[in-house]
């Protein structure tokens, strides 16, 4: 009996012990399962991109008759966005079939090619490596079917006339074909990209005399055949030499795209007014149907104080998109008034009027919720290129006015955060005015001032101008 009792003993303590090495044995496998699937928290990331090894033939080969251009790199590579990167000149009719397998980028060529010329393939960014996504910036093979490699190099600046801006969406283009027709029946010899601020650079070119454009393509054609597209030309033909100088293009459009108006499913007629807490000072009143208006009586719109007596002052207007009404009056500060609207005021197109008359009570602000602004001018600005300030917010124009002198003021100004630009209005209409390529006239210039003005209520905002 107390040879059993010990044997079971015995026989627990060994299954104890094959129990904690069982868990230590398990408890390893996680761990070592966990180290196995995890990535390690030190070390540097990889910050390099991709390194070429050899290219068979090399960049810079000469009288090259070849098809197949193969790119070796350093380690496992991947191609993005080619079709977006992709640069050829001259411009082929058809691109090259460019691929990639483990380190190696192939290209084909597709084309005949002209004899004594220089050819540059520009993949751009496209050629990254596989691990951290790192790009070679701007990769570029070169060769030359004759027996040197053209050398020469022309630059410029790309700029948006109408606010002095750049658009890195535009590509100049460059045309051997000196012909006016040629920017709309021909696709352009050469094709450069802009960068952020507007730059654009030819290299390996041949001398010569060439035509220079900028183009924002929108139906990919390569030509200029819609007047709503951006597009810049230079007045003269470009001779490229070892002296050529930078050229500065301005891109407009002839015309502006029309905004797409949505028919109201809407069965009433309805407005809305926009007075912003108080009734502006130095804008009209707009009141904003939700369809276009058939016929509009404006005797039918009055301002009126609070004993209801009307103001002959106030003028009614209807907008070309027939839904906004403005009523431009001379506006009193800090006073009480009255819209009056009465219910057959007008119809929409289906002989639909409003449900019922109205009476808004609103009220005008004061002058002390606008700042004075004074503006001061360098003894460089040229005043009889008849300079134009703009104020504008969101893109948009909201306050224009003439400069006359080196001071300018406006003792009540709207309060806000303005970019500010000087346009020089070359016809005196006091707008800004496209380009027409068919009758060589160039676009009006804008400059851009790079610091934003900041306007601050009850306040003199005394600013000097650096241009």
């Amino acid at each position: 009996m107390l040879k059993d009792l010990s044997l079971q003993i015995v026989m627990k303590r060994i299954l104890l012990i094959f129990g904690v090495i069982f868990s230590l044995w398990q408890m390893q496998g996680l761990l070592s399962g966990c180290a196995q699937i995890s990535y390690p928290t030190g070390g540097v990331r990889d910050s390099l991109p991709p390194k070429l090894k050899s290219a068979n033939p090399p960049s810079g080969t000469t009288n090259f008759k070849g098809k197949n251009i193969v790119l070796n790199f350093d380690e496992y590579i991947q191609l993005q966005d080619l079709q977006q990167n992709l640069l050829v000149a001259p411009t082929p009719k058809n691109n090259p079939y460019i691929d990639y397998k483990l380190r190696a980028v192939t290209i084909k060529l597709r084309d005949s090619l002209e004899p004594n010329t220089t050819y540059i393939i520009n993949l751009g960014n496209s050629i990254r490596d596989i691990n951290e996504n790192n790009a070679i910036n701007n990769y570029t093979y070169i060769f030359s079917t004759g027996p040197t490699i053209d050398s020469l190099n022309f630059s410029g600046t790309v700029q948006l006339a109408e606010t002095g801006r750049a658009d890195t969406t535009l590509m100049v283009y460059l045309y051997k074909n000196l012909s006016d027709s040629a920017i709309v029946t021909q696709r352009p010899k050469y094709i450069s990209r802009l960068d952020g601020a507007g730059n654009f650079n030819f290299t390996n070119l041949s001398g010569g005399m060439y035509k220079v454009y900028a183009l924002k393509d929108g139906d990919g054609s390569k030509t200029y055949n819609a007047k709503t597209e951006l597009f810049a030309f230079s007045d003269s033909v470009v001779t490229v030499n070892e002296k050529t100088k930078p050229v500065n293009l301005f891109a407009y459009a002839e015309q502006k795209d029309l905004p797409v108006i949505r028919s109201s499913s809407e069965k009433l007629l309805k407005y809305t007014t926009v007075f912003q807490g108080k009734q502006d000072l130095l804008n009209p009143l707009v009141i904003e149907f939700n369809k276009p208006l058939k016929n509009l009586d404006p005797q039918k719109i009055s301002i009126t104080d609070t004993l209801l007596t009307v103001y002959k002052d106030a003028v009614v207007t209807l907008d070309s998109t027939k839904r906004k009404i403005f009523i431009n009056k001379a506006w009193q500060e800090n006073t009480d008034y009255k819209l009056i609207i009465l219910k057959d005021v007008a119809t929409d197109t289906n002989g639909i009027s409003l449900l019922r008359s109205d009476t808004i009570r609103f009220k005008s602000k004061s002058e002390n919720e606008y700042g004075n602004l004074k503006l001061n001018f360098p003894k460089n600005i040229d005043l009889k290129k008849n300079p134009v300030l703009q104020f504008v917010v969101n893109n948009e124009v909201v306050f224009s006015s003439p400069l006359t002198a080196l001071v300018w003021n406006n003792k009540l100004f709207k309060p806000g955060d303005y970019e500010f630009r000087i346009l020089y209005d070359d016809n005196k209409n006091g707008k800004w005015d496209p380009g027409n390529y068919q009758k060589k006239i160039q676009p009006e210039k804008v400059v851009s001032y790079p610091a934003r003005l900041n306007v601050k209520a009850d306040w003199e905002n005394d600013i000097d101008i650096k241009l």
